[in-house]
């Protein structure tokens, strides 16, 4: 019995993991199917489901949880866990990301999906959310739904020709990318006005509307300082952001 697809839960969509995106394992490039083998046994699973959030719906349900250590890994997991325990209860599956400490390569499941174009400031882009949007959960499962197409749109960046992000970053001097360890350098300084936030990103005029509120936008940007300051010479996680 097939149960509910991704993209038809109410368990997901009233969680904030809105975006959703189901690939056939024998369908990924050898790479990629390569770099799952790495971390798991596929052996009796069939898709890879790969779940993110994008605007603010997900900040508004995580209330509960935002004490103690993780609290957006913790609610991405118990979400997921709900998803299956009670729309698709006969599914096997194996949580991935966040709930084992395994490396996978995000990004690139990103752009299979069509979320996931660069910008200049090294933050994923696409023109449903525009930079607002982040991978929480990576599953494989014995589920038979039909594989998602991926968004065709071409990178919104592509058509900013006056580029605004880079005007508004303190630390570009030449180039089309902010340059990562003078973006650092600068978030590390006494009373930098890129402490706390990303000027590039919320100058981005892309899906502004969608734009976290001040409070998720701190949250998210404290982990990442923290991150920089504890690693200071290693560069950030940009899925922290």
């Amino acid at each position: 019995m097939q149960g509910v697809d991704p993209g038809e839960s109410s368990i997901l969509a009233e969680s904030g993991l809105n975006m959703q995106a189901v690939f056939n394992l024998s369908e990924l490039t050898p790479e990629m199917r390569a770099a799952i083998d790495a971390v798991a046994a596929t052996t009796g699973y069939r898709q890879l489901l790969l779940f993110a959030h994008g605007g603010r719906r997900m900040w508004q349900a995580v209330a509960g949880y935002l004490s103690g250590e993780h609290p957006i890994d913790r609610f991405s997991v118990d979400t997921v866990t709900r998803y299956f325990d009670e729309e698709n209860p006969v599914s096997r599956y194996q949580l991935l990301y966040p709930q084992q400490p395994v490396h996978l390569p995000l990004q690139q499941l990103g752009k299979l999906a069509g979320w996931h174009h660069a910008s200049p400031f090294r933050i994923g882009v696409n023109g449903r959310w525009g930079s607002w949007f982040a991978y929480r959960a990576v599953v494989l499962a014995d589920t038979i739904f039909t594989p998602t197409l991926a968004m065709d749109d071409p990178s919104p960046c592509l058509h900013c020709p006056e580029k605004v992000c880079l005007s508004a970053c303190p630390v570009v001097s030449a180039g089309s990318e902010i340059p990562l360890d003078a973006c650092m350098d600068e978030r590390l300084k006494s009373g930098s006005l890129c402490a706390g936030s990303c000027l590039a990103r919320t100058a981005c005029p892309v899906m502004r509307g969608e734009c976290y509120d001040d409070e998720q936008i701190a949250y998210h940007y404290g982990l990442s300082l923290a991150t920089i300051r504890k690693h200071s010479e290693a560069a950030p996680d940009p899925e922290w952001l």
